[in-house]
């Protein structure tokens, strides 16, 4: 596939328009135009990314696009994938993949049929860090992940508490770093300040046999986003925000142990995700979160709200 690829955006919010920003500027890609029920917020973007606005996902479909992404709310991605999917285009779907299971399990399974990438945006896995902390954990015995996501009340969610907003992130990561499945879970959340869930502790153990722990809050004042691994001989600690990634290991009988830090090449994660999801369209490689990641994580996620079985 030699041509540029044709990318439309869907929803024109805080993530949808910094998709256009990027995708404006891909290589191998030219962006067609935005798509928003506002459109005083899709001629903004589009005048932004020098594109045009639709009014309509249909009109953008009109226009001749092979791949969209898609940043409506969550209740809307099941409607406007499955139409973008039965009409031959590519999606990557923000997160999380739907509302419910049923919902995720047809975006999976409409995909398939039409033989369209289907990827979704977890985007922490393109975080230079974690990639970087991905690497050096390659091979190792992993016995415990745990991950601290703090931060204030976002203005822009209203449709879904904090677990299907970041600690669905979380839960992928998990499963993802460990290569393994979730066996086992507790959950403890609770409201504050909103309409839905601003705390939960989320607690697994994974088929390997390694313990994993999410600690998540819309409670505070300042941005907080942590990863650290414990293997048998090693220990990570990992700064989302921050984008640093330190080991500590050479553990001695004293107590004593040496640290450094290890190397990350910075990197933009929206555009590392953009970047992989054209490739997996091209055939040029898997580094997608897949659908059925999606599903899998947000099985999860409804699970410990107590909305879905494990």
């Amino acid at each position: 596939m030699n041509q540029k690829l044709r990318i439309g955006v869907v929803g024109c919010g805080s993530m949808g328009a910094n998709h256009a920003r990027i995708a404006r500027d891909l290589p191998g890609a030219s962006l067609v135009g935005v798509v928003d029920h506002h459109a005083e917020k899709s001629a903004a973007v589009a005048e932004r990314s020098g594109t045009a606005a639709f009014e309509t996902v249909d009109a953008l479909l009109d226009a001749g696009i092979d791949a969209a992404i898609v940043a409506t709310p969550t209740i809307h991605h099941h409607a406007v994938a499955s139409r973008l999917l039965n009409a031959g285009v590519h999606v990557l779907l923000e997160k999380p993949i739907a509302s419910t299971v049923e919902e995720a399990r047809d975006l999976v399974e409409t995909a398939e049929r039409c033989a369209r990438r289907l990827a979704i945006g977890h985007v922490e896995r393109y975080n230079p860090a974690v990639m970087a902390l991905k690497q050096a954990v390659k091979g190792k015995d992993i016995r415990q992940i745990s991950i601290v996501r703090a931060g204030p009340f976002p203005a822009r969610i209203g449709d879904v508490g904090i677990v299907l907003d970041l600690g669905v992130h979380d839960i992928d990561l998990v499963r993802w770093l460990a290569e393994a499945e979730i066996a086992k879970t507790a959950s403890l959340t609770a409201r504050t300040l909103g309409a839905h869930e601003d705390q939960a502790f989320l607690q697994f153990r994974m088929t390997t046999g390694a313990l994993a722990a999410i600690g998540t809050n819309w409670l505070t004042p300042f941005r907080r986003r942590t990863l650290e691994i414990a293997t048998t001989d090693r220990f990570y600690v990992c700064d989302m925000l921050l984008r640093t990634l330190v080991e500590h290991f050479d553990y001695g009988t004293d107590g004593s142990f040496r640290q450094r830090p290890l190397f990350v090449a910075q990197s933009e994660p929206l555009r590392s995700e953009q970047l992989a999801f054209l490739a997996a369209i091209r055939g040029e490689g898997e580094a997608i979160v897949s659908g059925q990641d999606g599903l899998r994580s947000l099985e999860v996620a409804l699970g410990c709200l107590g909305g879905a079985p494990m």
